[in-house]
């Protein structure tokens, strides 16, 4: 059982043994999860994945291994699903109170039904047009249309205005494994350096040994000093999803270069803009956020800021109270920023959009007002030129 995919996964060089996946057997024998691909995604991950730095390998095994798993039809959806299993699935998908309004609305039966009638109905797509839910058109709702202050109900962005986005978002973790390219945004990322002396003397300091050794009628008298670290600390936020999509390698090539070059540093994830939480792992990043207010606690002003995004968005993202696409915030992303480059001494933004085009989009104008006009391309150069103005 499970042995295709035991070796899918070493394959794509995840570092999974047979003891972790005895461990994903016993899992399931014991009922942890049952005929739901979400929860046996979350098992096997937590069973077979040690180091989150594997996460994304472990997507892509895990894709091809169980690809069209998901795909139903509906009129077997309608036929095959048993009642009782549809209204567990509501029940634990509802709050108390979605519940209670649900029951003064008719019950759990009515919504079945209108369930069923939904998909006996819907026998094609909606394309076009200018009202209905769909595809193409100009209607505020549906995807890929022309509206421009819209509601993108699925799909890829394709002209980044969307003001709300409804639909199930899956972002991947950056890899730090990824070393193709590296080497010159590790050169790149060397300028940001701060050098100390700490811990225990194991290095021969030479010039103070010869000096104790002259004094010393020439009997030698070697002197050690502790040995020489970089002590810069740096807080790295990583704008993911949606339009920063096509930028996902050459982010991988800068978190695994610092990883390695920062000694002392932390990293977080966002998505087109900072508001009152961030995270630091996009699969449970609703469950486990960290509050900008934490961050600024425990963090000092002595940390180096970096924001790595593309800042193509509506600009209510940034300016406007609820202007977030998933979630309602109640005090505009600029008021966020602002704390943070209140707090920090130095804040920077490298943006993987070319610099020609920032003039162009108005959000990008502003995110760089934010951090005072400290934005730079994601490029070596631009790389330098931010490190080189943090290291001041």
């Amino acid at each position: 059982m499970l042995i295709g995919f035991f070796f899918t996964l070493r394959e794509f060089r995840v570092p999974v043994t047979i003891r972790e996946l005895l461990d994903l057997l016993r899992g399931l024998e014991q009922g942890l999860v049952y005929a739901n691909i979400d929860d046996f995604y979350q098992l096997s991950r937590t069973a077979l994945v040690k180091d989150e730095k594997h996460f994304d390998k472990f997507d892509k095994a895990f894709a091809k291994y169980f690809e069209g798993i998901e795909s139903v039809d509906a009129e077997l959806l309608s036929r095959a699903i048993p009642d009782e299993w549809l209204r567990k699935q509501i029940e634990k998908n509802l709050s108390p109170e979605e519940l209670a309004e649900l029951q003064k609305m008719g019950s759990l039966e009515k919504l079945m039904e209108e369930f069923r009638k939904r998909l006996e109905e819907q026998h094609k797509r909606h394309q076009g047009g200018n009202r209905m839910v769909g595809t193409g058109g100009t209607s505020p709702f549906g995807a890929f249309g022309a509206n421009p202050e819209g509601v993108r109900l699925a799909g890829e962005s394709r002209n980044k205005s969307a003001v709300k986005v409804w639909e199930k978002r899956q972002f991947r973790n950056l890899d730090d494994s990824v070393a193709l390219g590296i080497r010159n945004v590790k050169v790149a990322l060397r300028r940001l350096r701060r050098f100390a002396r700490t811990g225990v003397d194991e290095e021969l300091d030479v010039d103070d040994t010869i000096r104790a050794t002259a004094h010393n009628a020439g009997l030698l008298d070697i002197k050690m000093v502790p040995e020489r670290k970089n002590k810069v600390k740096v807080l790295l936020f990583f704008d993911v999803g949606g339009s920063m999509d096509p930028h996902v390698k050459v982010c991988e090539e800068l978190f695994s270069a610092a990883r390695t070059e920062f000694k002392h540093m932390e990293y977080f994830y966002f998505h087109n803009f900072i508001y009152e939480g961030v995270w630091k792992d996009n699969f449970r990043r609703w469950s486990e956020r960290m509050a900008i207010f934490d961050i600024i606690h425990k963090f000092g002003p002595d940390y180096r800021v970096i924001f790595v995004g593309d800042a193509a968005m509506s600009p209510y993202e940034i300016m406007a109270v609820g202007g977030s696409v998933e979630h309602f915030n109640e005090e505009p992303g600029a008021i966020w920023m602002r704390r943070l480059t209140d707090h920090f001494k130095k804040v920077v933004w490298l943006n993987p959009e070319p610099e020609r085009a920032w003039n162009g989009t108005q959000s990008i104008v502003q995110a760089r007002q934010l951090v005072a006009n400290q934005m730079y391309p994601l490029t070596i150069k631009g790389i330098e030129e931010a490190m080189r103005y943090l290291s001041k």
